[in-house]
């Protein structure tokens, strides 16, 4: 878990003291809700949310951000979203919400060697959900929230 800290971070959330209790440590640090890892060679990555990039399926921590790097290589596919799906049988499992290329058509039956060639088999997506464009905030930030609802349907 990345905690920052310094004069450029923030010390409070205004007026929400149980918020500020929650978000920071006891000597000051933020807890920013972002994953990290460090290389051999002493690198520090950012990984991705805590709470949406993360999924636990059958007993693996996966990243869904070191997914949807692998899957935008496909050849098909314009732009992704990767989450966990709730599943009774492993958790969450791998959930994969793609935007293809122009002329393009995808089935997961398409989908699934390609990723076999490519990654560990318990991190190919089990559900393929095509779409148009994936939702975004008022921003322009990707919203895992409604992706996953994309999968309920």
């Amino acid at each position: 878990m990345i905690q920052v800290s310094g004069p450029s971070v923030f010390r409070e959330y205004y007026r929400l003291p149980d918020k500020t209790a929650k978000e920071f440590t006891d000597d000051g640090w933020f807890i920013t809700g972002d994953i990290g890892a460090r290389d051999a060679e002493g690198r520090y990555y950012m990984m991705g949310r805590e709470s949406v990039d993360i999924i636990k399926s059958g007993g693996f921590k996966l990243s869904a951000l070191e997914i949807e790097r692998e899957l935008l290589d496909h050849p098909s596919i314009a732009d992704v979203a990767v989450v966990g799906i709730p599943s009774t049988e492993w958790g969450e499992a791998v959930g994969a919400a793609v935007v293809l290329r122009a002329g393009t058509t995808m089935a997961m039956s398409d989908l699934k060697p390609w990723c076999n060639t490519r990654m560990a088999k318990y991190k190919t997506p089990k559900q393929l959900c095509v779409v148009e464009a994936l939702p975004r905030n008022l921003m322009g930030k990707l919203d895992k929230k409604a992706v996953k609802l994309l999968f309920s349907v």
